[in-house]
């Protein structure tokens, strides 16, 4: 366990309290705010004393303090602050609300017309090759990776935690799922982990 002390100037902090137009909890209406700081920094001093680390937040925005707070306790590698989720779905049973990125696969092969197939899904072999055998399929699946690896350490970089993508075909249990397996393949490969959820495959 590591303490840490957050502090910023008298002056920074007033601004603080105006725009913000919050109350300072130690006061008790009969002394100015910079009076009640300044007794605020005599009550917690021997914390910050104590402290392991200590950051003067004075003239950090909310980024560059977010930044500073994830170099020091944030995971090692930085794809592991990014949860991606990868989702396939039948649109025929609604479009996911929660998904930031939707790809429509329905312009692929439909093993559902394949009574060997039919009874199959996405995370069978044969499917998965009838699915991602064909040209199209395979350049689509390298431009959709090709896209991931550009936006994914931008997403990083800008903070995101969460992102959630949606493959879609029609009934959600063939074509998206082989896709969705493909695509969270290459994450893995790439650094990330991945959460795979495939929504109407038991419909």
């Amino acid at each position: 366990m590591r303490i840490l002390f957050l502090d910023a100037s008298t002056r920074e902090l007033v601004r603080r309290y105006e725009a913000t137009r919050r109350r300072h909890p130690m006061s008790d209406g009969t002394r100015g705010l910079e009076d009640v700081i300044e007794a605020e920094r005599a009550a917690v001093s021997e914390v910050k004393a104590s402290a392991d680390l200590l950051i003067d937040t004075t003239g950090l925005t909310v980024h560059q303090l977010k930044a500073q707070l994830h170099g020091l306790f944030g995971p090692e590698s930085p794809s592991d602050s990014l949860q991606v989720t990868v989702l396939s779905f039948g649109f025929k049973h609604g479009v996911p609300i929660d998904v930031d990125t939707v790809f429509d696969v329905r312009f692929m092969p439909n093993p559902h017309w394949d009574e060997a197939l039919r009874p199959l899904t996405g995370l069978d072999t044969p499917v998965s090759d009838f699915v991602l055998r064909g040209d199209l399929a395979a350049e689509f699946v390298r431009r959709v990776t090709s896209l991931l690896d550009l936006v994914l350490p931008a997403y990083v970089a800008e903070g995101r935690s969460y992102l959630t993508i949606g493959v879609g075909c029609t009934g959600g249990r063939h074509r998206s799922v082989a896709v969705v397996e493909s695509l969270a393949a290459h994450l893995r490969a790439s650094g990330y982990h991945p959460r795979v959820s495939h929504r109407d495959l038991s419909l």
